[in-house]
């Protein structure tokens, strides 16, 4: 199901003084870069956690299933037993890359708000099917994985940790060797996705408080300085109400290069408290996932406003 800006007739009211005719606007400002996001489509999914693209679909995953949806969000295929096949047991999928024809994702048993048997484990893109499980080094220290990405410059995996965000994680793209660990300055809190954009590396957390109306953040670690052992990281950008239809959740992230768009997904009406569900604000009977499609704008000098929030 699309829409576009404002909410749907079915939508649960906005916490918080937001009125609908605030939402019509949709522009977002980087905080790092002369660059403008334009909010162009919302569209419901059915997966609360990861998204991908490979141009032409978008690939959206829950806790325990993968989706396969056209860019105009019509659902067109769906595995709802990504678990069966892999050789340690498993119960939930975190952010999602895609890269050759194939769904790559970061898979664990997750309990408690810490993950066990760490894999990266792969999925044909065309049917959704189980393909291959690599298992992560047990001696990084990594102890979560909350989303993957890959990184076609370097031929690198890189993996997060929502328990400890202040590395992320590497493994050479074609022998799944792991290769080291980057620590993040200033650390960031509850990593939830990872992609890559024109060399550098995006990171969305659910670093903000849903009950205090605290929006989600998106960070940038710049490209030239991946290979270090430590490097700073920047504020992007706020996720804000609006143009996000209400405080929640920000999971996964992509961005299509080909059409320059960034792709996040956000769920909104659950509380959840140590990544655990833990019942519904009030106006919402179930969670709502939407994918949020911006248009991305580089300018050769920034207009954006002093502290850099929406217009």
């Amino acid at each position: 199901m699309q829409s576009t800006y404002g909410l749907s007739l079915t939508s649960p009211p906005l916490r918080g003084a937001h009125s609908i005719s605030a939402l019509q606007h949709g522009l977002l400002h980087s905080k790092s870069k002369s660059r403008k996001y334009s909010l162009e489509k919302v569209i419901e999914v059915d997966g609360r956690q990861g998204v991908s693209t490979n141009g032409t679909h978008y690939f959206v995953s829950s806790s325990t299933a993968l989706y396969m949806y056209d860019l105009e969000g019509n659902l067109l295929k769906q595995n709802d037993n990504p678990f069966v096949g892999l050789p340690l047991a498993a119960n939930h999928l975190g952010d999602i890359g895609y890269y050759d024809g194939e769904i790559y994702t970061g898979v664990e048993w997750f309990d408690a708000g810490r993950g066990q048997d760490i894999q990266i484990v792969l999925y044909d893109a065309e049917t959704l099917n189980f393909s291959r499980s690599v298992p992560w080094n047990e001696d990084s220290g990594q102890v979560e994985c909350s989303a993957l990405t890959i990184d076609t410059d370097n031929d690198l995996v890189w993996m997060s940790d929502w328990v400890s965000s202040n590395y992320i994680y590497k493994y050479d793209l074609h022998t799944f060797e792991y290769m080291g660990k980057l620590h993040l300055k200033a650390t960031p809190e509850w990593s939830q996705g990872l992609a890559f954009y024109k060399g550098d590396l995006y990171i969305t957390n659910d670093d903000g408080d849903a009950d205090r109306n605290e929006p989600d953040d998106l960070w940038l670690v710049s490209g030239p300085t991946l290979m270090n052992n430590a490097t700073y990281i920047s504020h992007e950008m706020a996720f804000d109400v609006p143009p996000f239809r209400d405080y929640g959740e920000i999971e996964g992230i992509d961005f299509n290069a080909d059409t320059d768009q960034l792709i996040v997904l956000a769920n909104r009406g659950q509380r959840i408290v140590l990544g655990m569900p833990q019942g519904y604000y009030p106006g919402y009977t179930s969670e709502i996932h939407e994918l949020y499609v911006f248009s991305i704008f580089d300018e050769e000098e920034s207009s954006s406003t002093s502290d850099g929030t929406y217009e």
